[in-house]
């Protein structure tokens, strides 16, 4: 099946499946949740509702640009704010599977239960590419958007029915089928970016001084790595501290990891070699970052290791 058959077909079947109902759908920005959007407007436009929550686990000013791409496009977008709820869901959580429950269950049980009651809705439109089925049935990674793979039936959990019509594609896949609907390279090209979003790059707890440091470091990675074709770069906060300097004094400070790699589909992924002044300029930037002494970066391929490390 080439892309616009695909295209024609999940438009069809999203109208076929909904027919006179109201769907749902969490727009996060990323390029899967993206194409759902399009597909799910252009096949059901006043039928659909799109929301973006706010996690408080986002990089700066995310929230706002994602809103207005949309908006730019003709698809209005709700922005709800749940920073408070889902902050307090994480207070004391260290376990990653603990971590991404509590998203989980802060996500489809509080904040987007309310926002399905008030649009009255019967279905929600998720952005499940068949990477992440693989990944969650057999057990490498938990991803939050799995339901009904794992025995949860969504209808009798949470009162709505979910719709998947990513399922067959893998990233490269969707990124094709993005360009032929129209969306800006910055959505298309847009390096790949979990769904419990900056939760996922901090080891240990995440607290509001801790997303702080992850969020700025984020920024540094990929202003100075964004023209190098990656596939992916990301900073990591570690649970770890190092003793260093600053200001002729000895710090007990953080450290930050910094990952780089190349692949097709994340099913695999190979480390980009930065050129050494790249590095450099990298490790001088975060280590500006008050409280951070040490930046490292990540030499292992996938596998064995995953491309985030929760």
């Amino acid at each position: 099946m080439n892309d616009r058959t695909f295209i024609a077909n999940q438009i069809a079947t999203l109208r076929r499946e909904v027919g006179r109902g109201t769907a749902i759908n969490a727009l996060s920005g990323g390029v899967d949740s993206a194409v759902v959007t399009v597909l799910a407007h252009r096949a059901l436009g006043r039928q659909l509702k799109t929301i973006f929550v706010d996690n408080a686990l986002m990089r700066e000013g995310e929230p706002q640009l994602v809103v207005k791409t949309f908006q730019d496009l003709g698809i209005p977008v709700e922005l709800v704010d749940a920073r408070r709820q889902f902050l307090r869901a994480l207070k004391g959580l260290t376990d990653p599977e603990e971590k991404r429950q509590a998203i989980t269950d802060t996500f489809y049980r509080g904040v987007f239960g309310k926002a399905v009651k008030r649009a009255r809705a019967t279905f929600l439109l998720h952005g499940t590419i068949l990477t992440d089925i693989e990944e969650t049935v057999a057990g490498i990674k938990r991803q939050h958007n799995i339901l009904a793979q794992l025995g949860i039936n969504p209808q009798q959990a949470y009162g709505y029915k979910v719709l998947e019509p990513l399922a067959t594609l893998r990233k490269d896949g969707v990124r094709r089928v993005a360009a032929l609907l129209g969306l800006p390279a910055s959505v298309t090209r847009r390096i790949p970016f979990p769904g419990p979003a900056l939760a996922t790059r901090i080891v240990g707890e995440v607290t509001p001084a801790r997303l702080d440091i992850v969020r700025q470091a984020t920024a540094i990675v990929e202003a100075e790595l964004r023209r190098t074709g990656a596939f992916q770069y990301l900073a990591v906060l570690l649970n770890d501290r190092a003793t260093g300097i600053r200001h002729g004094r000895r710090e007990f400070g953080q450290i930050i990891v910094v990952r780089c790699i190349d692949s097709t589909d994340a099913r695999q992924a190979t480390v980009r070699e930065l050129p050494w002044p790249t590095l450099r300029r990298l490790s001088r930037r975060i280590t500006a970052i008050p409280g951070v002494n040490r930046c490292v970066y990540d030499l292992t391929p996938k596998p064995p290791a995953t491309v985030e490390y929760l």
